[in-house]
């Protein structure tokens, strides 16, 4: 089977992590300082805070804003649960907006649905493809909103040779198995703001600081949310290979654009000139009279050993949300869900697998 994504360990990246198991400190050493060190060097940010994953990431970007009980944020329905689970877990509410058909925000339906509880607008880089965050940015200000991008697909992206992770009041990324680079779980949240940070590094281990090396004093409610020195080895070892693995990435979605071109079956998501997209998955959109057979080529496709995957039902749809907030239709959102499938696409393949 050939997965539409995996990861891509190399024997130095095994290297990496024997090194540290072999080591004094398998958590609370130097190696996580050096990791977040060379994210936000990579991205262009003043700090970065890693975490055991990118959930935890996201509770905590929510967290140190704050949002909380009865707050609002407006986000988008085509992503992972945990965008928005993240927020309900501290009593806020998400508003779904709906989307383009490149997977992303339509950032020109943001401010209808802003309100007086309305605390963040929360974007996703969705395949990689960066949003329209200059845009998104512009409204916040108007409204005086924090902007948090969920880039979990998107470490590596840019707009205008700017990477993502520069833009937002705080971003997230993923360095789950399956993205760009692996700590096996792990996430981070970047910013420059130095008062979230210092909150961010509190919430994720106890809300505790060392007053002396014997004296420590909690001084905020936390959690256990730490990265291994383990992990952080083996994601500064990937992360030193991000360009050749992005690399990569693109070739084999070039040879999808060029092969797919004006398809009479289904069309593929445009990346504009400006843009540098991760590439963490590969969508196809197929065309309005295949949607009912959709369950039928996924099938198929499998069953030739192609491992497809699709991203993603609308989160609104899910029983959990229709029992708490009700029933939802956004057009666009449920319209790329029936049309979205996700091929393989990662640096562990070959042109011939593209093939």
């Amino acid at each position: 089977m050939l997965p539409y994504s995996t990861q891509f360990i190399e024997e130095d990246d095994i290297a990496a992590v024997v090194d540290i198991l072999r080591s004094s400190h398998l958590t609370q050493g130097l190696k996580v300082q050096e990791f977040e060190e060379a994210i936000a060097h990579y991205v262009g940010a003043k700090y970065c805070i890693t975490f055991n994953s990118a959930t935890s990431a996201l509770l905590g970007a929510y967290s140190v804003c704050p949002i909380g009980e009865d707050d609002e944020i407006i986000t988008t329905p085509i992503s992972f649960v945990a965008t928005s689970n993240m927020a309900i877990a501290l009593g806020a509410k998400p508003v779904f907006c709906d989307i383009k058909m490149d997977g992303n925000i339509d950032e020109s339906l943001i401010e209808a649905l802003i309100t007086p509880r309305t605390k963040a607008i929360v974007s996703v880089d969705f395949a990689g493809k960066p949003v329209t965050i200059n845009a998104i940015k512009a409204i916040a200000k108007k409204h005086n909103l924090i902007t948090i991008d969920d880039a979990s697909h998107a470490l590596g992206s840019d707009i205008n040779q700017q990477k993502i992770g520069s833009f937002a009041d705080m971003t997230i990324f993923s360095f789950h198995a399956i993205k760009p680079i692996t700590t096996g779980e792990g996430g981070a949240v970047v910013t420059d703001n130095e008062e979230y940070a210092k909150n961010l590094r509190l919430f994720r281990s106890h809300g505790i600081i060392k007053k002396q090396l014997w004296n420590s004093d909690m001084v905020s409610l936390g959690h256990n949310f730490r990265m291994t020195e383990f992990a952080a080895a083996l994601g500064l070892s990937q992360l030193h290979k991000i360009d050749r693995f992005i690399n990569v990435r693109e070739t084999i979605a070039r040879y999808y654009d060029e092969l797919f071109e004006n398809h009479k079956l289904f069309s593929t998501i445009h990346i504009d000139a400006r843009e540098q997209s991760a590439r963490h998955l590969y969508p196809i959109l197929l065309n309005p009279e295949l949607h009912c057979v959709k369950e039928e080529i996924f099938s198929e496709l499998q069953q030739k050993s192609i491992g497809v995957q699709v991203h993603y039902k609308p989160i609104y749809q899910n029983s959990f949300y229709q029992k708490r907030f009700g029933q939802q239709r956004l057009q666009t959102a449920e319209l790329f869900y029936k049309s979205e499938l996700s091929i393989p696409c990662h640096q562990k393949m070959s042109i011939e697998d593209a093939k």
